[in-house]
């Protein structure tokens, strides 16, 4: 039996033009569900992992608005909210389905905690866009409510400041709300929890783990693990649990079928597979969007060079069977 890790993208929860409702995303995630059920079917031990920048996001919004009611949680803590809140959902659907079909395989959601390296450089220059786009007027007002340093260097200027992810930036060069708060992105190192997902997979549970990326946690000298604010890349945590696993496929689901060279140009063109030194030429032409398919084609290639895989596939949901069976999708390779 094949160990396959499927990591679902962000609307496979919440869809563009939706409020995200629990209703919305309770839907959403059925229809994911049905894509992993086939694939239970057809013989996969699968381990899901998600998105959760959506719903962090919202729960963002919601704890400022009511700050001066209740206190605020830290974004470690948020991760970790939203982990269950969408686990939950996953878990719930799927399980519902499985009885339903009288296979009797249980699933369990696994809260995790990813290690990241407390001298990753993005420490020193927070990278990923969280939460509302603000005005100068209001990033200048929540700046000084809260704290925050506006446009800082990279380096060790306020470097406690960027570590806790009390920085705005101004994420985009024109329109009325270019201002953002960012937070840092540091690589992933491991799960902290491997070894307790790694024996329940071997014991034939379905695992929800690593959702959203992870909570990004730092070991001390005696290997106390501590949170830290910060968002780790969903695909690249996605990838380290592939490897705790031992997987053998890592199916990266999206919104396109395939991936392509020269993407929205009139002379763009399918990649229907890829040996990893393709895959490294073509990032290396600038073919895949550091903010799109290049973080997802970048995990696929650690999948192969680190974790020994034997592919990945990157694909949409509705197309994840077919992708597995060769018929579409983008096959990365040894």
């Amino acid at each position: 039996m094949e160990t396959i890790v499927v990591a679902l993208g962000g609307n496979a929860i919440k869809q563009a033009d939706e409020k995200g409702t629990n209703e919305e995303q309770f839907k959403n995630v059925a229809i994911a569900c049905e894509a992993i059920l086939k694939l239970i079917k057809d013989g996969y031990e699968v381990v899901i992992t998600h998105g959760n920048g959506p719903q962090s996001g919202n729960l963002m919004v919601q704890q400022d608005a009511a700050a001066h009611i209740v206190p605020p949680m830290p974004m470690d803590t948020v991760g970790a909210m939203t982990q269950g809140q969408i686990g939950y959902m996953i878990q719930q659907t799927l399980q519902n389905m499985l009885k339903k079909e009288k296979m009797n395989i249980p699933v369990a959601t696994v809260v995790t905690q990813v290690i990241v390296s407390k001298d990753d450089p993005d420490f020193q220059d927070p990278s990923k866009p969280v939460g509302n786009f603000f005005t100068e007027a209001e990033a200048k007002k929540i700046a000084a409510e809260n704290g925050y340093v506006i446009d800082p260097k990279p380096g060790q200027d306020y470097i406690e400041k960027k570590m806790k992810g009390h920085v705005i930036k101004k994420v985009k060069p024109t329109g009325d709300k270019p201002y953002r708060r960012v937070v840092p992105s540091p690589d992933p190192v491991k799960p902290a929890e491997a070894e307790a997902i790694k024996k329940l997979v071997d014991s034939n549970v379905v695992v929800i783990a690593s959702g959203g990326g992870g909570v990004p946690v730092v070991e001390d000298k005696n290997g106390l693990l501590m949170g830290i604010d910060g968002v780790i890349d969903k695909d690249k945590a996605g990838e380290r649990l592939a490897e705790a696993v031992k997987a053998d496929i890592f199916l990266v689901l999206t919104d396109v079928e395939v991936a392509y060279l020269n993407f929205g140009k009139p002379d763009q063109k399918p990649v229907n597979k890829m040996t990893v030194a393709e895959a490294k030429k073509y990032m290396k032409e600038g073919h895949f969007l550091a903010g799109s398919m290049g973080p997802k084609v970048l995990a696929c290639i650690r999948f192969i060079e680190e974790a020994k895989g034997k592919k990945a596939i990157i694909t949409s949901l509705d197309k994840a069977e077919a992708a597995l069976q060769g018929k579409t999708g983008t096959t990365i390779v040894p």
